[in-house]
């Protein structure tokens, strides 16, 4: 595959990431009920944010970190790169406490330096010393150096043993951006398990690391080197690109003269006492540094750090199959928590039989016609007659009677205080023994609401309702689903109540319940005293914003049985009905109140993964998975051919950069012994 495509492929890659970075957040805001792992800290998040999205499709720049544990010559070591005392030394260990960068010639007119370092607050370098002041601000001293090739930047960074964390958390943002590293080492801290550690993560990320053993004692030291290391590599999973060995000579090293001898790595089997003292003259680690394979380096190590993206364990994968379990328990949760929320009111009031069946009186007068509207007009008029002494002696001797659906408004508003009770119970028993995503929803909901507020509301509610209105509405819908849900039952009561009209001193009880007639006024009371006693059943689903009402079985009185069972089934269904509208009622007017937009809320949650945020980054992932599959096999084949992989053409006029441009083919060892022969003559 020749470059152009590599190009085009590398800028799909990089475009799949800048999307994967997107939805990942926006999924994360989607998950918030579900509590998840906070993105930052994550190392395959922090690698996407700080390494990934800045970098990936821009030109083949190197950032190169000098690392280390506490006072090994870290900062020799960065101003012998930088070929200037840049970097604050002292045999005192003062250490380091922000990463100094050095950045070539017009860089920052070209790239925003920020972008590559996103962590740190950036400050213009005008004394060595300001590195080593103590702040709890992430700071990133910089400046230009005309002694590196343009596509070269090159850091001093916190030591990655300190005592204090913040230099860990600077030490591995740093490592993050960095392309290459330069793990300075010594006798002591070769072993040191927090340097270990931090270079497990770089060999994870298939960083380029080029080791130097500083502070050795030559040449006897020679034989022992290669212990060291192997140690090192096999325990951090590095593969040096580079081996040097710097001797223990203060004064060369406060002169910038101290000399870098390049080792062999893997060590040849032939490799003892015989080569101590081999004629290998020091190295130039400048010169070196700028003569590496920048696209090839810079690929491996992009490629590295989407692998521990990808990655099923470490990576955005895991981070989804974490979300899908919180997903299933809270839907497990959510259940229990309906379930739980369910209250069953066994003392709910049956509604008033003389009040319905005064409403279906009214109805049916309205839609009467010709002389059987005059017939029950008059004996309406003439059962008025009758009943009203009856009434006004019973009001002299008992006071004036409480009109039925005021009655029911009390003993609803009993219920209601019932029910209030019983659901502040259960949630406080949520609070104490809900799971961790549930627990904190429904304590915050006991702590914005109290029994005392939401019972004021509900009464303020319960007062302004007209339920002679909520009455009338209901028979009105009710008659008029009868009318079109039994259009021939309904034609056979109209014809029984034109019946009635001729027949009236002989109508029967049933049809008098239904208020065609003058008796309803006498037989409303049987029928409601003998419901008197009656409760409806009521299952109320507060949580899922459900109910289901069952009329008790005194509905109608065995009075109303005479007639026919369709009949008093249906009126059973009129009691059924109009209890349910009452307990829906409450039931929203609770959730709104009280539970607000919880259920909603955990629903949501519970159905993440078939959200289209959760199959935005599921797509994401795959489509990258693919795109970096196709570019390890061609970047191999292209590799074995000792050919240049390139992310993006560039335009370079540095020496050094045509260098890396036109010798990469070459082994490194190559380009390093034509530079020495070019440096000798």
């Amino acid at each position: 595959m020749n470059s152009g495509s590599e190009s085009i492929r590398f800028h799909d890659i990089a475009a799949a990431t800048r999307r994967l970075y997107d939805v990942v957040q926006a999924l994360q805001l989607k998950a918030e009920f579900l509590r998840p792992a906070a993105l930052d800290g994550q190392e395959w998040y922090e690698l996407l944010r700080q390494k990934l999205v800045p970098q990936l499709g821009e030109d083949p720049w190197l950032v190169a970190a000098v690392v280390g544990g506490t006072n090994i010559g870290k900062s020799v070591t960065f101003n012998h790169l930088a070929g200037t005392c840049a970097s604050a030394t002292s045999p005192l260990a003062s250490g380091t406490k922000h990463p100094v960068c050095l950045v070539p010639m017009g860089f920052s007119d070209r790239h925003d330096l920020q972008a590559v370092f996103p962590d740190f607050a950036l400050h213009e370098w005008t004394a060595a010393g300001a590195a080593l002041e103590e702040s709890d601000e992430h700071k990133l001293y910089w400046q230009t150096s005309p002694n590196l090739p343009s596509t070269l930047l090159v850091l001093d960074t916190p030591d990655i043993d300190s005592d204090a964390r913040v230099n860990w958390v600077r030490a591995d943002a740093v490592r993050r951006c960095a392309d290459v590293l330069i793990a300075v080492l010594t006798q002591q801290k070769y072993n040191d398990a927090a340097v270990k550690e931090f270079f497990r993560k770089a060999g994870a990320e298939e960083k380029a690391v080029l080791v130097v053993f500083n502070q050795c004692l030559l040449p006897e030291d020679e034989q022992y080197w290669p212990v060291w290391l192997n140690t090192f590599c096999s325990e951090t999973g590095i593969k040096p690109d580079a081996v040097y060995l710097a001797p223990a000579d203060r004064r060369a090293a406060e002169a910038l003269e101290l000399p870098f001898y390049e080792r062999p790595w893997p060590v040849p089997s032939d490799w003892g006492a015989d080569s101590v003292g081999v004629d290998l003259s020091p190295r130039n680690l400048n010169q070196d540094l700028s003569r590496l394979k920048f696209r090839e380096i810079r690929i491996r190590t992009l490629r590295g750090s989407l692998k521990q993206v990808l990655d099923d364990r470490d990576g955005v994968p895991q981070h989804l199959k974490q979300l899908n379990l919180a997903s299933e328990e809270l839907a497990t949760a959510s259940k229990r928590l309906s379930s739980d929320a369910v209250l069953k009111i066994r003392d709910w009031p049956s509604p008033p039989n003389a009040s319905f069946v005064e409403e279906i009186r009214i109805w049916w007068k309205t839609r009467q016609q010709g002389w059987a509207k005059k017939i029950n007009s008059f004996y309406d008029t003439l059962g008025t007659g009758i009943t009203w002494p009856f009434k006004m002696a019973r009001n002299a001797i008992q006071g004036e009677a409480v009109p039925p659906i005021e009655k029911y408004r009390e003993a609803e508003w009993s219920a209601i205080l019932t029910t209030v009770e019983e659901l502040f119970d259960k949630l406080q028993w949520m609070a104490e023994s809900g799971n961790r995503m549930i627990k904190p929803q429904v304590e915050a909901v006991l702590q914005a609401s109290t029994r005392t507020q939401l019972i004021k509301t509900l009464k303020r509610h319960h007062t302004s309702i007209d339920f002679d209105a909520e009455l009338k509405n209901m028979i009105s819908v009710e008659m008029a689903s009868f009318s079109e849900d039994s259009p021939q039952l309904f034609e056979f009561y109209r014809q029984l109540h034109n019946v009635s009209a001729a027949v009236r001193p002989m109508t029967s009880v049933v049809l008098f319940s239904l208020g065609m007639g003058p008796a309803g006024e006498a037989v409303a009371p049987l029928v409601a005293g003998a419901a008197a006693n009656a409760v409806v059943h009521v299952v109320a689903d507060v949580a899922g914003g459900t109910t289901a009402a069952v009329a008790g079985e005194a509905a109608l009185s065995t009075v109303a049985g005479q007639g026919s069972g369709m009949l008093q089934a249906w009126f059973h269904r009129l009691h059924t009905v109009f209890t349910q509208r009452r307990v829906d009622w409450l039931t929203n007017l609770i959730r709104e109140e009280l539970l607000g937009n919880l259920p909603e809320q955990m629903q949501a949650a519970a159905n993440l993964p078939s959200s289209s945020e959760y199959q935005d980054v599921t797509n994401a992932v795959n489509q990258l998975s693919e795109l970096l599959e196709q570019v390890t096999e061609t970047s191999e084949s292209v590799h074995g051919a000792n050919a240049d992989l390139m992310i993006s053409d560039v335009n370079s006029d540095s020496v050094t950069d045509r260098i890396s441009l036109e010798d990469n083919a070459e082994p490194l060892r190559s380009q390093r012994n034509a530079t020495q022969e070019s440096t000798e003559s």
